[in-house]
């Protein structure tokens, strides 16, 4: 199970949370027909987003949008304190040239910048952020995000591996946020015990849970394993309604072209792979809808 576990010293100078997200990042896969480099980028970029998610309140989502010069172009991940996430990069199936250097994001993603959104419920606008990418292997630029944008030192570990034929085996991750004005003694704690960190793939291959992943570097330090009842899971809030208003974007004269060509669309969501089918009596419908509201 997916569940989402939040920590916290028990002098509150340092917060944390992790995820075993085999799961989610499988069904993702499964959803996008993932090869392995996008899967590696996009389930990452999920797993960072439900981290970041579990830090806020009840409602609350984040956003995370990497856009790189590189043959992936973008990855989009979004989650909320619940742990529902979804995902998307508009080129699944990319393959490198070679696998000579595994599975690094830094060339299929390129240079670019992320971009943070943040929702709260009843807010006409969220939050944007943005910052360049320092390494495109997306923890780093996480960690980069945070201090720029908020002040927060922090580490970002995400971790997956495939299996030879590039199915999920394992994914998970940790972010452990130190809060701003702490004492550098605590930071320097912390990158010793980092530095002789497992990667969190072996730790989550070698049974270890979500709780294993940050043990490590509450060494030396008490905490307290806070309360969060949520599983991660993937979920995609699409709806027919939501592919008609879409629709309706293209305007009158698009949708005649489509009737007068008897053209029946079938419109698949770029998160779910969930296809909508639309009947040519159906495309009349909204484009008299549109007549009518046109009018008023």
């Amino acid at each position: 199970m997916a569940k989402i576990e939040r920590f916290v010293t028990n002098d509150l100078t340092v917060r944390a949370a992790s995820l075993d997200a085999t799961d989610v990042v499988a069904e993702m896969q499964r959803l996008h027909k993932a090869f392995p480099l996008a899967t590696v980028g996009v389930g990452k970029a999920m797993i960072g987003a439900l981290l970041l998610a579990s830090q806020l309140k009840d409602q609350q989502k984040v956003g995370l949008l990497f856009r790189g010069n590189g043959a992936l172009k973008s990855i989009y991940a979004e989650a909320d304190f619940e742990g529902h996430v979804r995902a998307y990069t508009p080129n699944p199936e990319y393959q490198p040239p070679s696998y000579e250097r595994g599975l690094t994001l830094a060339e299929a993603l390129g240079h670019g910048t992320l971009s943070v959104s943040r929702h709260q419920p009843f807010q006409k606008q969220p939050f944007h952020g943005t910052v360049e990418l320092v390494t495109s292997e997306i923890g780093d630029d996480i960690a980069h995000y945070l201090h720029q944008s908020h002040q927060i030192r922090s580490i970002v570990g995400l971790g997956i591996y495939l299996d030879q034929n590039g199915k999920v085996v394992k994914a998970g991750g940790v972010i452990i946020e130190v809060m701003p004005g702490v004492e550098d003694t605590i930071v320097e704690l912390l990158e010793k015990n980092a530095a002789a960190q497992p990667h969190i793939s072996k730790i989550l291959r070698d049974g270890g849970t979500a709780l294993d992943l940050v043990k490590p570097y509450f060494s030396g330090m008490e905490y307290t394993n806070l309360d969060h009842p949520y599983q991660a899971k993937y979920f995609c809030p699409c709806t027919k309604d939501r592919v008609i208003a879409a629709l309706e974007v293209l305007g009158e004269a698009d949708l005649q072209d489509m009737i007068d060509k008897k053209e029946q669309p079938e419109i698949t969501c770029q998160m779910c792979g969930k296809p909508y089918h639309f009947t040519l009596d159906e495309v009349v419908t909204i484009r008299e809808e549109l007549r009518k509201n046109s009018m008023h």
